[in-house]
């Protein structure tokens, strides 16, 4: 769905089962977490988890394997895995790992395209101070920081990613058996995480300024529907998007999304019409009947 409208290219063909569920998971606590000058004398991608984070990892290693079992209701699930090539979400991964028995897993494959923002090289902890400052004031999406990137940077390779994704998916390159329930992990980073989601369910940039950041460890279901719609309603609740940031017309859609049919349009979704324009008139039927007479003579995408 592109605001409303189907995208042949956004879903693969019904050629495999789709995967039941889609779970984005931040890395646990870093080095660079825990003090920020971490980054002044190590490059970013070799930053370790500090303990606490191994031991969140463990943890949500647990948690999700309660998850993609159905908390011990399903027996016919397998899990594949993405993960960033960076030392503290391999890390996290490792962790997650050892809940898993080696028969769910189908395989796991490192993408650079869900690795961290870059910054710059070595970040100089006053420097980095004063210039994330200055992103506040210029706004988070598209302020690109110096010898680094943009938020809108990360959201064009994560948009590639997500193409391979359903690629994967439509050529089976996960070798998944059509009658288990599979399950796509993604161990990344907070912002790849947001704007993932942010490409999926084609938020606006002003939405997401609004997003906050997932803890250390902490992860997104976004789960297949009973029409055939992603949604995070499906997993979580009301309250816990409110805490994420998103707002109550973007918890509707996703309430909505929870038994949609795939490719539907949401009339009620606010941001896919009404947040471009001033003031639309009601159409009627004769203006409908007009839309699909001129749709008619409009060459196939």
């Amino acid at each position: 769905m592109i605001n409303g409208t189907a995208e042949s290219t956004d879903v693969p063909t019904q050629k495999y089962h789709l995967p039941k569920r889609i779970i984005l998971v931040r890395h646990g606590e870093s080095q660079g977490n825990k003090d920020d000058a971490a980054y002044s004398i190590t490059p970013d991608y070799k930053i370790p988890l500090t303990a606490q984070g191994i031991e969140q990892a463990k943890q949500a290693g647990s948690r999700i394997i309660d998850v993609v079992s159905g908390h011990g209701s399903s027996e016919n699930w397998k899990v594949y895995f993405y993960v960033s090539p960076y030392v503290r979400t391999r890390s996290t991964l490792r962790e997650i790992g050892r809940a898993f028995p080696k028969n769910r897993m189908l395989g796991v494959r490192e993408e650079c395209r869900v690795r961290e923002q870059d910054f710059g090289n070595f970040q100089v902890a006053e420097r980095m101070k004063v210039i994330k400052e200055t992103r506040e004031r210029f706004g988070r999406f598209f302020y690109r920081f110096p010898e680094g990137e943009s938020a809108a940077d990360v959201y064009d390779r994560v948009s590639h990613f997500l193409e391979t994704l359903w690629r994967d998916v439509d050529m089976n390159r996960h070798h998944h058996n059509p009658n288990e329930e599979l399950n796509l992990v993604i161990v990344s980073h907070g912002l790849a995480s947001r704007v993932f989601l942010m490409k999926w369910f084609k938020w606006t940039v002003e939405q997401f300024e609004y997003l906050n950041n997932l803890g250390n460890c902490e992860f997104r279901v976004m789960e297949l529907g009973a029409g055939g719609e992603y949604s995070l309603a499906v997993h979580h609740t009301d309250e816990e998007m409110l805490e994420w940031g998103m707002s109550p017309e973007m918890i509707a859609d996703q309430k909505w999304r929870a038994n949609a049919n795939r490719g539907t349009l949401n009339d009620h979704c606010p941001w896919y019409l009404d947040t471009f324009f001033d003031h639309l008139a009601d159409s009627n039927d004769k203006d409908d009947e007009d839309v699909k007479s001129n749709n008619s003579y409009l060459p196939l995408a």
